[in-house]
């Protein structure tokens, strides 16, 4: 099995096995030292997966099968690096005490969050067919293998220098492009509710020209706007051209900083825009993406720490496919 493992796909392998079903619900898919991993294990796990996959994709089945091979794979080796985890924290001489108290109240703590009190959780629990000692070694295994991986993975151990930070923000300066934008404040009359075009259309024209004779755009918009966004006085921030339909992002970016366009007339409502500010598109300064760039930076550097941290696992482990 070892030889057919390398040879096809991990979903091809269990689109086989299904195959034989009951026979193989528990048969085995790795061993990691004195672990093993069974294939109802793993279908437990990526079950629900599977199901969104089969949801996404359910009128490409090509790219289903793809991706559920590939996310299938996936969470075998995520099965495999949890029991290299627990192995090692078997034999590595951690204070066995300690830490039990600290899982026992992590525990108690999750208990409450979740299930509010221990009877909700036993009823949960029967329903799922579960034993509470299940659940407790379940819940023990996760919060053991949080900490090591936080341990040895953790952000404080990923130097992220200025250099780093420049060369990635140069490298990927397309991430970072911003397309042409305004500033825009909106008054929007709906036709819908009882009143005609005609009416709705009227009542637009008054307002644009009071707006022309001098009153503020931020009370019209408080008082008229029929818009989402009237308890903020139109306000509807920073938008690109992408934001609106063609029909209102073409007037809207035709005006310059402080001019209010002409009624734009419309079959679902009547609108009015302030461009309040114009912004050309620019690619963002660094000091604006430094954070965002650091946090990217510092995430790969923890993965890469997690792959090295899980090569010197395997290394000193026997882990078995089948």
């Amino acid at each position: 099995m070892n030889v057919i493992r390398r040879l096809l796909p991990a979903g091809l392998i269990f689109s086989l096995i299904l195959q034989c079903h009951s026979e193989m619900i528990s048969g085995i898919v790795a061993v990691v030292n004195d672990s093993v991993i069974t294939f109802q294990e793993v279908m437990i796990a990526f079950g629900p997966l599977e199901e969104q996959l089969l949801t996404q994709y359910q009128k490409q089945p090509k790219v289903f099968v793809q991706k559920r091979d590939q996310a299938l794979a996936e969470k075998i080796e995520d099965l495999v690096e949890r029991q290299l985890i627990l192995s090692h924290f078997k034999t590595a001489g951690y204070n066995i005490k300690v830490l039990d108290a600290f899982v026992d109240d992590q525990i108690k703590e999750r208990v409450k969050e979740r299930y509010g009190d221990r009877v909700s959780l036993t009823k949960t629990l029967q329903a799922q067919g579960k034993t509470y000692e299940a659940f407790h070694r379940e819940m023990r295994d996760q919060i053991i293998v949080d900490l090591l991986r936080q341990q040895f993975t953790s952000s404080e151990k990923v130097i992220i220098s200025p250099y780093k930070i420049e060369s990635y923000y140069q490298q990927n300066a397309d991430k970072y492009k911003v397309a042409d934008q305004v500033k825009l404040r909106m008054i929007v009359l709906n036709k819908t509710g009882g009143g005609t075009g005609d009416a709705v259309r009227k009542l637009a024209d008054e307002i644009h020209a009071k707006l022309k004779a001098g009153a503020l755009f931020a009370e019209m918009a408080s008082i008229y706007s029929d818009g989402a966004q009237r308890a903020q006085a139109g306000d509807r921030g920073w938008v690109d051209r992408d934001f609106f339909k063609k029909e209102l992002s073409e007037p809207a970016f035709a005006l310059k900083a402080g001019e209010i366009s002409a009624v734009v007339d419309l079959p679902e409502a009547c609108y009015l825009m302030l461009v309040e500010e114009v912004r050309a598109a620019h690619v963002k300064p660094l000091p604006d993406v430094r954070d965002e760039i650091e946090g990217i930076l510092k995430a790969q550097g923890r993965e890469r720490l997690k792959k090295r941290w899980i090569e010197r696992l395997k290394a000193k482990a026997f882990v078995a496919y089948y």
